[in-house]
């Protein structure tokens, strides 16, 4: 199963979010599960929705700790039985490209 999501705070004291997607971003890389994080989104790959919602529940907490308000943008991708699908979707994809 994958997970996208775009968490960032709302109605802070500045325009810059860096900080606090920054301390999103370090909850997903402790947790120990496959992740990728591009400029707009985080995407992490796991077995089962209790153990990716976790990630991404403690991961808007961390971002809450900066601003009284919290967006949160998830897309999830539910395929049981597939596993590393955080590089072979794209792998597919550049197979066609090349």
């Amino acid at each position: 199963m994958l997970v996208a999501f775009s968490v960032s705070p709302l109605g802070g004291e500045s325009d810059s979010v860096a900080e606090a997607v920054a301390d999103a971003v370090r909850v997903v890389r402790e947790s120990g599960l496959p992740n990728e994080t591009t400029s707009m989104f985080t995407t992490i790959e796991g077995e089962d929705w209790d153990e990716l919602m976790d990630v991404v529940k403690r991961a808007v907490q961390a971002v809450q700790a900066h601003a009284p308000r919290v967006s949160l943008v998830l897309k999830a991708d539910i395929r049981p039985g597939h596993t590393d699908q955080l590089h072979a979707k794209v792998e597919r994809v550049e197979n066609y490209l090349s």
